[in-house]
């Protein structure tokens, strides 16, 4: 051997010892040591050197990404032997969908490994870091990794908040509207059933929180919110619902168990006799605990039936009275027809009245 980079580390005659500095691949082959005996006697050995990857790189990447563009990055690298192997992360989790490819070197002896990864840009991925890792046997199980931040540009994303799920005349309510984009959105814009707020004494905005105070039912209606930066723009609506005061419901009375009322528009009272002197009592299950007193309800109910009986009978009566007084004749008179004047028609009539009866006929 001749060459500058091997040295001669030990000599004797048992062994003899060198070293290769700076080893390349010309380096790999076969290698004799010989013992000059009778006969010769010789040993051989096969030298592999390994090729290293050269560090790898990514590209294809152009800042910034437009959500929903497809994007191509590529990791490629150079010098491996045998052929290395190249596997993608994005936030430390392995993609398998990527397109792997290697070809012979110059020299014949080494391979350039690329891989590819191809998607589609999306919101989610914005900030993401993406990763290309190289692993080669010798390495020493140390990976050559390179990296690459993602930046992606979308529309904005709104979304409606209210501080009171349950708002009443009164009351107040702030709405915040959260909008999220980038580039970063503008200061949204508030509108109330597709025109501007009505009252701005009462509605007021503030950045994105809109104010509501002392509700009515005039605030009822459809809140939108609309956010917009250099991509695009997007909005939300709220529907607002004021609803009437809370009222406490009045306690209900205890109704005994032999009498049923139905109170509708009109009110049927229905009883029964008994001769049992004791009453029990049913509790209406939506009246108050602990709290009894008199049935307005069927007090009033009962009034009512006696003075519309009451007024009935007078207006019965009075028909009576009005239809029924007095007499009439019972028969007409007959054979008048040939009369010459209408004293003599009197005078020769059937059951002429002159000495007719009067006759009283009654309703009964």
């Amino acid at each position: 051997l001749r060459d500058n980079r091997i040295e001669l580390v030990r000599a004797s005659w048992h062994e003899l010892s060198i070293s290769v500095s700076d080893v390349s691949l010309s380096d790999e082959g076969q290698y004799t040591c010989s013992l000059f005996t009778m006969p010769v006697k010789t040993s051989k050995a096969f030298l592999t050197v390994l090729g290293v990857p050269e560090k790898p790189q990514i590209t294809g990447f152009t800042s910034p990404v437009m959500e929903g563009e497809r994007m191509q990055l590529t990791c490629k690298t150079s010098g491996s032997k045998p052929a290395a192997d190249i596997r993608w992360f994005k936030n430390d989790k392995e993609v398998k969908d990527v397109k792997y490819s290697k070809e012979e070197d110059a020299n014949r002896k080494t391979f350039t490994v690329s891989s590819t990864l191809d998607f589609l840009a999306d919101r989610s991925d914005d900030g993401a870091v993406v990763s290309c890792r190289v692993d080669h046997e010798s390495l020493n199980s140390t990976p050559q990794i390179a990296m690459q931040v993602l930046e992606i540009h979308y529309t904005p994303l709104v979304k409606i908040i209210s501080s009171n799920s349950w708002p009443e005349e009164g009351q107040s309510i702030i709405l915040t509207c959260e909008s999220k984009g980038k580039p970063v959105p503008e200061p949204v814009l508030w509108t109330k059933d597709g025109g501007e707020l009505p009252d701005p004494e009462r509605m007021v905005v503030n950045g994105r929180v809109l104010s509501i105070s002392f509700l009515n039912k005039t605030d009822n209606g459809t809140y939108r919110c609309e956010a917009k930066n250099p991509i695009g723009r997007n909005s939300t609506e709220y529907v607002l619902i004021v609803h009437d005061v809370f009222n406490t419901l009045l306690p209900t009375t205890v109704i005994p168990s032999l009498t049923t009322a139905t109170v509708t528009t009109n009110v049927a009272l229905t009883a029964s006799t008994t001769t049992s002197a004791t009453a029990t009592s049913i509790r209406d299950p939506n009246a108050l605990a602990g709290q009894t007193g008199p049935d307005h309800a069927l007090i009033g109910g009962i009034v009512a039936v006696v003075v519309f009986v009451t007024l009935c009978s007078i207006i019965l009566l009075g028909r009576y009275l009005a239809r029924h007084k007095g007499t009439y004749l019972t028969n007409e008179a007959k054979g008048a027809e040939d009369a010459p004047d209408a004293d003599t028609a009197i005078i020769n009539a059937e059951g002429s009245q002159v000495n007719a009866e009067e006759k009283k006929e009654y309703f009964i």
